[in-house]
């Protein structure tokens, strides 16, 4: 088996350290003992782009926010299927996670990041959210592994009924909120509920190519 090379270390703000591995053409980025990212393993993180952008309202002039810049798997999938008018606003916490998509991993950032439709902000994804009011036509979260925080216990405050409010109220009328998780959790859902969404649950692949492991994204709609 070809060895994992570290190639840099970043503090999350509030929580644990992330390395960044590089074993032969792959990327992996890691915290404790798990696995957070793997450049393997595309395929559920550009589904949420993906699948947000086909439920969209409107394709006119749609602005996005995403939440957590990872390995750009989301934003270039959003790019992709987006027009020309579109606006995506970024927002990640970790600077050196962009400094490794501009370095070591800018063959897989393919430019992005430097995409005129594209907003960079270095912020809290949650006082991004908390900061609007109907805003987005969507909001895209990839943050941590899903609604428990392992990262940083401040992602937590994201998914609660109190931050589940805020992006609704972030959101123009019918807008969707995504959020990407490793694993189902009813609780989320029975939460997405009662926070006045129209809940729909979507099971994908980790791979581009339909294999993997199963990560689920819950789509809910503003109503």
């Amino acid at each position: 088996m070809t060895p994992r090379e570290l190639i840099d270390t970043a503090n999350v703000p509030g929580g644990e350290q992330l390395r960044l591995y590089r074993r032969g053409g792959d990327f992996i980025i890691a915290i404790g003992g798990n696995e957070l990212m793997n450049s393997r393993m595309s395929g559920s993180e550009e589904a949420l782009a993906e699948m947000s952008c086909d439920r969209l309202r409107s394709d006119a002039a749609p602005h996005l926010l995403i939440g957590g810049y990872g390995m750009g798997f989301t934003l270039r999938a959003a790019l992709a299927r987006l027009g020309p008018d579109a606006h995506v606003t970024v927002a990640e916490l970790v600077p050196e996670i962009i400094d490794w998509a501009r370095g070591p991993m800018a063959a897989l950032t393919a430019g992005g990041l430097d995409d005129p439709r594209v907003e960079l902000l270095l912020a809290d994804v949650s006082g991004v959210i908390g900061g609007a009011v109907g805003q987005y036509d969507a909001i895209l979260l990839d943050v941590d592994n899903g609604p428990d925080g392992l990262t940083r216990e401040g992602n937590d405050r994201i998914y609660s009924m109190g931050g589940l409010a805020r992006a609704k109220a972030a959101l123009s009328p019918g807008g969707i909120l995504a959020v990407w998780s490793a694993a189902p959790d009813a609780r989320f859902t029975r939460r997405l509920k009662d926070s006045g969404f129209t809940v729909e649950e979507v099971t994908v692949r980790a791979r581009a190519s339909g294999k993997g492991p199963r990560h689920l994204i819950w789509f809910a709609r503003a109503t």
